[in-house]
């Protein structure tokens, strides 16, 4: 797996950066009306779709769910963001600040500080509550800014921000789909590209110089992460907005052939070039299972 210079990189994202980025405060409309009848993501998306408890609801109950999924993915992910961004001001407080290398990881805090309002902003406007995490896996989250280096912390960053990215470019095209939504989809893809760009290419250098005995922490750290990641997507809570036993939903998601589905196409990309990196596989492998991006 070969990367280009990291300073030859980073000046070209720099410019990538400086021609083309959103500011959702003017790029969006956000007294736009919503429009009755559409979903909120994808309906062969929700984590119930396709179990008995989904063949229960009236269709205003399904699209009233996809709303509050949508508002915990949007709200999960802008959690992430904020631990993204405590890594990569990490990363520049080691680094040479008048390298290209940290000043655009410096850019890509800018463009999730942006990204994090656009996100708060999306499910203040849908009138659905901030999910997040659950409480266990928030407080677990804190550590990750200081437990998380090297290959595991940009594949961490890969893993959340691919699966993201997939799912919303399935919904930035359906028309089933709030235009509001596709706005914020369609933004957050755009400036996302160069963000994976930067962190794949860093991951690869870092398990380059990676000393052999970091290796399996390394992969335990990635894999359980991702577990984190893909468990918290969809924060129990969402069901009880249309009147269902929270812990009865989420036994039938978890258990839901479509979901898992769900979550091992939306990290088809990012596994494999893991695998190929060298970060699958033991003692990791117990975490990659029960992600569901792997089968």
């Amino acid at each position: 797996m070969r990367v280009a210079d990291r300073e030859k990189t980073a000046e070209r994202l720099l410019k990538s950066s400086a021609e083309k980025f959103y500011d959702p405060e003017v790029d969006i409309d956000w007294s736009a009306p919503l429009v009755e009848g559409l979903f909120y993501i994808p309906e062969q998306r929700i984590s119930l779709y396709g179990t008995p408890l989904y063949e229960s609801l009236s269709v205003e109950q399904r699209i009233e769910l996809s709303k509050h999924e949508l508002a915990s993915i949007a709200s999960v992910g802008l959690w992430f963001e904020l631990l993204l961004m405590q890594m990569l001001v990490k990363v520049v407080y080691n680094t040479d600040p008048t390298s290209r290398h940290a000043q655009y990881a410096l850019t890509e805090v800018a463009d999730e500080c942006r990204h994090s309002t656009m996100f708060a902003r999306l499910v203040e406007r849908i009138g659905c509550p901030p999910y997040g995490p659950t409480k266990h896996t928030h407080r677990l989250g804190k550590l990750l800014p200081t437990i998380g280096y090297g290959p595991a912390m940009y594949g961490s960053i890969l893993v959340a921000e691919e699966i993201l990215d997939r799912l919303q470019r399935e919904a930035m095209t359906d028309e089933t789909i709030q235009p509001i939504v596709r706005m914020v989809n369609r933004i957050h893809v755009l400036e996302e590209a160069r963000h994976v760009r930067f962190a794949r290419e860093e991951l690869v250098r870092g398990m380059s110089s990676l000393k052999g005995y970091e290796l399996p922490y390394q992969k335990w750290l990635i894999g359980y992460v991702s577990m984190m990641i893909t468990r918290t997507i969809i924060n129990p809570a969402v069901y009880a907005a249309v009147g269902l036993d929270v812990r009865e939903a989420r036994r039938q998601a978890l258990a839901n052939p479509r979901f898992q589905e769900t979550i091992r196409w939306s990290g088809e990309r990012i596994m494999s070039f893991l695998d190929e990196a060298g970060l699958v596989g033991k003692p990791g492998m117990r975490s990659w299972r029960r992600s569901f991006l792997i089968g």
